[in-house]
C-alpha cells in the first residue's frame, strides 16, 4: 500500500473531511504510532502505522463491499432528481466518498444490489465474458409449461430478435400467478421483464436473491445493508 496522507486516509474512510481533521489534531483526539498528530499532510503508511481516533485504533480498507436489500421505488444510481437512489440508503458509518451500485436493478424491482468504490471489483463482476450468474425470483401472471421452461434452456427469443444465452427457469410455486426463479449469466435492459413477455406472460414482481454464489442475506429488511466479506467477494466470482 502507498504512503498516504494523514488527512487523506480519514477521508478516504469516510470518517472526516479535512477541516474535520484539524479540528480533531487540535483536540488530541488522533494518534500516529503513539505520538499526537499534528500536520495533516503527515505521511503515514495504512497498512503498517498505527492511527488511534480518541483512543481507538482505526482500520484501514481500501475499498468497501456492502449487500443492499433494494426496496421498490428506489433507483441504482449514484444521482437523481427525482427518486431516492441507492446511495441515499447507506447510512453515515459506512459512506464514503466513490460508491456506486455495480449494476442496476429496475426501480420496481427488489433485492441484491452491490454497493462498492471498487471499480476493478466492478468491472470483473459484470463483464460479458464473467458470465456471473444472477437468480431472481419472479412472481408472474400465466403458468409456464415444459415447453417454456425449454426455451429458456435454448436461448429465448426476445420480440426484437435478440437472441438470449441459455438460462435456468424453475417453477417455485404452481398457482394462477406462479413464483418462478430464474437465473441469467447476461444483464440486458429490462431481460427478464422481456424474456417473460416473449413467453407470453408479465412479471408482476421481481426480486434478485442471488450473485454468483452470494445470495441475499435474510436477515436484511428492506433498504438495509451490510458490509460483504472478503470470503463472500470470492463466492460472488465463483473463484
Amino acid at each position: 500500500m502507498a504512503i498516504m496522507r494523514l488527512d487523506k486516509f480519514f477521508s478516504s474512510q469516510g470518517i472526516a473531511t479535512r477541516r474535520e481533521v484539524k479540528k480533531l489534531m487540535d483536540a488530541k483526539a488522533i494518534y500516529v504510532n503513539g505520538e499526537p498528530a499534528h500536520k495533516l499532510d503527515q505521511k503515514i503508511d495504512p497498512q503498517t502505522d498505527e492511527i488511534l481516533l480518541r483512543g481507538k485504533r482505526v482500520e484501514y480498507r481500501e475499498h468497501l463491499y456492502l449487500m443492499l436489500n433494494k426496496p421498490q421505488g428506489v433507483v441504482s444510481a449514484t444521482t437523481d432528481r427525482d427518486c431516492p437512489t441507492v446511495l441515499d440508503l447507506v447510512p453515515p458509518e459506512l459512506f464514503r466518498p466513490g460508491l456506486f451500485p455495480a449494476g442496476r436493478l429496475d426501480k420496481d424491482t427488489t433485492g441484491f444490489v452491490l454497493i462498492t468504490d471498487d471499480g476493478d471489483f466492478a468491472h470483473r463482476m459484470l463483464a460479458p465474458k464473467s458470465h456471473v450468474p444472477k437468480v431472481y425470483q419472479a412472481r408472474i401472471n400465466v403458468r409456464f409449461t415444459e415447453t417454456q421452461i425449454r426455451q429458456f434452456a435454448e436461448g429465448v427469443v426476445l420480440k426484437d430478435g435478440f437472441v438470449c444465452l441459455p438460462a435456468e427457469l424453475k417453477i417455485l410455486e404452481d398457482s394462477d400467478q406462479p413464483l418462478v426463479e430464474i437465473t441469467l449469466h447476461e444483464g440486458k435492459y429490462h431481460q427478464i421483464k422481456r424474456m417473460v413477455a416473449a413467453s407470453g406472460g408479465k412479471v408482476l414482481a421481481l426480486h434478485r436473491v442471488k450473485l454468483g454464489g452470494l445470495p441475499l442475506d435474510p436477515n436484511l429488511a428492506p433498504g438495509a445493508m451490510r458490509e460483504i466479506l472478503h470470503k463472500e467477494l470470492v463466492q460472488i466470482l465463483g473463484e
